[in-house]
């Protein structure tokens, strides 16, 4: 097991540095919908269904289409910067160490003595159906109440995404009546 979970980091790794190098922008959203994809089956392996299930329709599926739209109305490569920058360097460093050091205190995976294993008790699928008002079985109850702002915070970023990608169009559509305009002025 520690085997597939290791070899499926690795592949993160790669792929990540695949997405920084690349300049194609078609390649770049191919390689972020697998990276996408191999996050959700990494979750998947770590017992996490419900955000694996997230990850792949939202990360691998969603945003992987509204990329392409973008990319479709835009240009196939990105600029190349003509001056370097620390910055973008420095702030990845930084939010990476305070990353790594939030995770110092966490207990070992699987470890009995998480949280996670001690304070839940068998009361809470019980009372999940009182606090739930009947709904039929503790997933949905999960899902629907206990887990609302997660769930609330998904559907904001994909419809976010969306606006942007009709805001794009629209631009678009906007600059070809415009250029459609001087064209028969001219005439």
């Amino acid at each position: 097991m520690n085997l597939i979970v290791f070899a499926i980091l690795a592949l993160l790794a790669i792929t990540a540095v695949a997405i920084a190098q690349l300049r194609e922008l078609w390649a770049v959203i191919m390689f972020t919908g697998i990276y996408s994809f191999l996050s959700a089956s990494w979750m998947l392996i770590l017992d996490a269904p419900d955000v694996a299930f997230t990850e792949a329709a939202v990360g691998a599926g969603i945003s992987t289409v509204l990329m392409l739209s973008t990319v479709s109305l835009t240009g196939k490569a990105e600029d190349i910067p003509r001056k370097s920058s620390w910055l973008p360097l420095i702030t990845v460093l930084f939010t990476g160490a305070a990353l790594i050091y939030g995770t110092l205190d966490m207990p070992h995976f699987g470890s009995p003595d998480a949280p996670v294993q001690v304070y839940p008790s068998p009361t809470f699928v019980e009372r999940s159906q009182d606090d739930m008002h009947g709904l039929p079985n503790v997933v949905t109850a999960l899902l629907a109440s206990y887990r609302g702002y997660d769930t609330l915070g998904e559907t904001t970023v994909v419809l976010t995404a969306g606006i942007a990608v009709l805001l794009i169009l629209r631009r678009e559509d906007e600059s070809q009546i415009d250029s459609d305009t001087t064209n028969e002025e001219i005439l």
